[in-house]
């Protein structure tokens, strides 16, 4: 897997990703970390404030595919088939960060676990998922 190609696609490659401000902590074979930078945008409730749920979805979709993806080639194409998501506690408004790790790898379907927590806080986690992800090879 060309990890640095990889890097470009989470980042510049898809739009909404792209919009969201999504970058490249750590990336490596199974594993994945990123993160949201915050901006205003991103709340959801601003009497607390704290960050939109569909967010943290987005997060850990994004967060779990692209670790599943590590374990593949770049032609291979991922689409998720079932994503589950606690929501822990309200997120800050501040940066966003994830971590997924693959937990089981077959030919043509990935399973990775996620967790989310703010920059500030990273011991203190505000979400945790589960994804399941469709692989379909490329030539």
């Amino acid at each position: 897997m060309d990890f640095s190609r990889l890097t470009e696609i989470i980042e510049d490659g898809l739009p909404f990703n792209k919009w969201l401000g999504i970058k490249v902590v750590e990336l490596g074979e199974g594993a994945v970390k990123l993160r949201i930078p915050f901006k205003p945008e991103l709340v959801g409730d601003p009497r607390r404030p704290a960050l939109h749920g569909g967010v943290l979805s987005t997060l850990v979709d994004v967060t779990g595919g692209f670790a599943v993806w590590t374990c593949c080639r770049l032609e291979d194409r991922i689409a998720t088939i079932d994503l589950s998501i606690d929501y822990l506690r309200p997120a800050a408004a501040e940066d966003l960060c994830s971590e997924a790790t693959v937990r089981l790898m077959g030919n043509r379907v990935g399973n990775a676990s996620v967790t989310l927590w703010n920059a500030g806080d990273p011991g203190r986690l505000v979400a945790a998922g589960r994804a399941v992800y469709n692989i379909r090879r490329g030539k």
